[in-house]
């Protein structure tokens, strides 16, 4: 028999408590002070670890201060700077790209919705809702590769698209809960619900998972 949308949502429910219990940290790693950061640091995140990410903002942050610093910044020397976060010269564009929008039609500032951040230089829907849910604590579900897969996994989404697995969990759980969950779902399928080799037997919501290919033991 078919989970009924309640049953679903009630499961749903008891998953998030806990794996809020096993992960009682969650949250955000990327390192920031500000809306310009974080939207700095999620365009750098794109194929990177946090970790990565984190040790390049550390200095980078300190040279680029304002939207004016990142649109007039010399391609050559953020290449070098961001280099070791991958695809260099793309988020260069981006960044700069970013910065000279801002300037120009946001007087500097970073908007706070998700139809503005959008139309940014190098921000997509994911990172417009990672910026809106850590910066400026407005509910947003942000898609990544975690969540996807943990997500379908719990039978949270059948969708494979990103826009549509957001719009499943935004329908699913309680609007309230939306960035805790995108935490949660992003820490579990880091440290247990992997894409290789799940760590099934230790997963704190074993018992809810209707995951066909779970394993019970080692």
């Amino acid at each position: 028999m078919a989970e009924s949308a309640q049953a679903k949502k009630t499961r749903a429910a008891k998953i998030l408590t806990r794996l809020a219990r096993a992960y009682p940290t969650a949250g955000i790693e990327l390192r920031f002070g500000n809306a310009l950061e974080l939207l700095a640091a999620t365009i750098l995140s794109a194929q990177c670890t946090d970790e990565r990410v984190n040790a390049v903002t550390s200095t980078l942050f300190q040279r680029y201060r304002k939207a004016e610093d990142w649109a007039r910044a010399k391609p050559a020397t953020l290449e070098k700077e961001i280099h070791s976060t991958g695809f260099f010269k793309a988020k260069a564009r981006s960044l700069m790209g970013m910065g000279q929008a801002l300037v120009e039609r946001h007087g500097g500032e970073v908007p706070r919705t998700l139809a503005e951040l959008v139309e940014l230089p190098g921000v997509g829907r994911k990172t417009a809702n990672v910026v809106l849910g850590n910066a400026f604590g407005i509910p947003a579900v942000a898609v990544d590769t975690h969540v996807t897969r943990v997500s379908q996994r719990l039978g949270f989404a059948r969708a494979d698209d990103a826009e549509k697995i957001h719009d499943e969990l935004c329908a699913l759980l309680p609007q309230p809960k939306w960035i805790q969950a995108t935490h949660l779902l992003i820490i579990h399928g880091r440290r247990t619900c992997h894409a290789r080799r799940p760590e099934c037997p230790r997963c704190p919501v074993l018992a809810l998972c209707p995951w066909p290919d779970k394993t019970r033991s080692g």
